[in-house]
């Protein structure tokens, strides 16, 4: 089920070159795909259908799809919160460190050293709802095209790296947030944008170079040991089972 493409562009040549546009990531079909195998393969939460969101390296929204059969197959509210997780992993990773959504749940709590991060990138109203609600989720979304800012701080969003360099965001929503987490996971890996090996090795949070970014259950009695822990969720199902990097 994994999707294969080749851009007229790389991702990462693109930004290199300065021109960090849609036409060097993956378009809506692609995305579409990819959303759609990844939402197979997902044995926890609540087995939803899901929406997705690719924004590229200067947020500007790329590609949004959902997973249903129509629109309202899926959460109304959770096309919005994609697009805020991909816009928040991109905004908040760097070639060398990968914090997913997940990564920062404790941290922006009350008295975390990033509390009120989740505040500082509103989004853009007029992008997010912005109609006709007929073409949300197609190829010609209200959103494509702009940015939409957001930060969201719960499991679902991920950088998209080729190549060792970050080159945009992907952010699924429509289940719990661990489940979030492992579909968003997918669906990168579907699109062969988890490339972590690079000139410089890939930093993270969550202890394994291979998973850099990867879910953190570390919370103890309300406190997180790593201090980037996210709470576990319902029926973790397949929480331990990913698929393997693109190296």
């Amino acid at each position: 089920m994994v999707i294969t493409a080749a851009f007229l562009l790389s991702p990462a040549l693109a930004f290199a070159n300065g021109q960090a546009k849609c036409d060097a990531l993956p378009d809506h079909a692609m995305l579409k795909s990819a959303l759609d195998a990844a939402v197979a393969d997902e044995t926890s939460g609540l087995n939803f259908q899901m929406w997705a969101t690719l924004v590229n390296r200067d947020g500007v929204v790329c590609a949004v799809a959902f997973s249903g059969g129509d629109r309202g197959a899926q959460w109304p509210g959770s096309r919005a919160i994609s697009a805020q997780k991909a816009n928040t992993a991109n905004s908040f990773s760097l070639d060398t460190l990968a914090l997913s959504t997940a990564n920062l749940f404790s941290a922006v709590q009350p008295g975390g050293f990033l509390y009120g991060l989740q505040h500082s990138n509103p989004v853009d109203t007029g992008v997010a709802y912005k109609g006709p609600s007929t073409a949300y989720g197609q190829n010609n979304d209200p959103m494509v095209g702009k940015k939409i800012g957001g930060v969201n701080v719960f499991g679902g969003g991920l950088g998209l790296y080729e190549m060792g360099m970050i080159v945009g965001g992907v952010g699924v929503s429509g289940d719990t947030s661990c489940a979030d987490h492992m579909i968003g996971w997918r669906v990168r890996h579907n699109l062969m944008l988890d490339g972590f090996s690079g000139i410089e090795p890939t930093g993270g949070v969550s202890g394994d170079a291979r998973w850099p970014d990867n879910i953190i259950y570390d919370i103890v009695a309300g406190v997180s040991a790593s201090g980037f822990g996210h709470p576990e969720c319902l029926n973790l199902g397949d929480q331990l089972s990913l698929p393997p990097v693109q190296l």
